[in-house]
């Protein structure tokens, strides 16, 4: 008897972004307060809000409506999935402006740290019955002057065929399609996984409740989520893409970028290949 896999749930699934958040601050340290940058941003912020007040003449129902929603997205967790969706991206363009080599995008929520250590030629922790296309990535960890990275850390998660994360979702194994590859000596990795499928963002929340409101799809593209990093250099956050993959033009994240877009070849043996080459610039 065959039996689909439960879906995740937007309650879930911001209960864990929520928790792996706070644990992410919590090492982290809280960032050091200036007043007058909290003065200057918290102004600015509250400024925009009542020049949309004004400019689109809200009525108190549409005022209620917003007070309710955002108490519903918090009590949700949703947070997490909500700023990195509709914000992140733009922290991260201003993040850009001073930074080299190898473009960055968002991490979004679905980042677990801790993940299984391998070496550099790895395959994912996957399930024996794992779906989809076997894809095969390879490249090579360089500073900015194409010096090899030995000993680089290259920290990979992804969805699966059917577009679900593990910690995320109640039918995958903890781990699974998830891992931290360690360069060899020229910096190289080969990394075997599958091709990850596009997937919609959960919709049965306040976020989802947001998209159908305004009629906003909630897609994104299939990708890779990949984390580099080598002592003495810049960390550099980022996804890979897939050329003619859907939603690439439209992703309701606005993360795509044409530098992060893969071609991937079968070959004979049948296996999708792809390189990448990462490049990071000294700290």
């Amino acid at each position: 008897m065959t039996t689909s896999p439960a879906s995740p749930t937007a309650a879930g699934s911001g209960t864990n972004a929520t928790a792996a958040f706070r644990a992410s601050v919590t090492r982290s340290g809280p960032a050091p307060a200036d007043r007058q940058r909290v003065s200057t941003v918290v102004q600015a912020l509250v400024d925009a809000v009542r020049g949309v007040i004004r400019d689109h003449e809200i009525t108190y129902p549409e005022f209620r409506t917003a007070e309710q929603w955002l108490m519903d997205l918090g009590e949700a967790g949703e947070w997490p999935l909500f700023l990195d969706v509709f914000v992140e991206h733009e922290v991260e363009k201003i993040a850009e402006r001073t930074q080299h080599g190898t473009k960055g995008t968002i991490q979004g929520p679905y980042y677990l740290p801790g993940q299984k250590r391998l070496p550099a030629t790895a395959t994912l922790p996957q399930r024996d019955d794992e779906k989809g296309d076997t894809l095969v990535l390879t490249g090579q960890v360089r500073a900015l002057d194409g010096t090899p990275l030995g000993g680089a850390e290259v920290d990979i998660w992804q969805a699966d065929a059917d577009g679900y994360y593990s910690g995320f979702a109640p039918h995958i194994p903890d781990g699974n399609l998830r891992g931290v590859i360690t360069t060899d000596e020229q910096g190289r990795f080969e990394i075997t996984t599958v091709r990850p499928a596009p997937y919609r963002i959960p919709t049965d929340g306040p976020t989802g409740a947001l998209l159908t409101a305004a009629g906003w799809h909630p897609w994104r593209p299939a990708h890779l989520h990949l984390m580099v990093c080598a002592t003495g250099y810049r960390q550099i956050t980022t996804q890979l893409y897939f050329q003619g993959g859907d939603w690439l033009d439209s992703d309701v994240a606005s993360a795509t970028k044409d530098e992060l877009i893969l071609a991937p070849v079968r070959l004979g043996d049948g296996l999708l290949r792809a390189r990448y080459d990462f490049d990071l610039e000294p700290v």
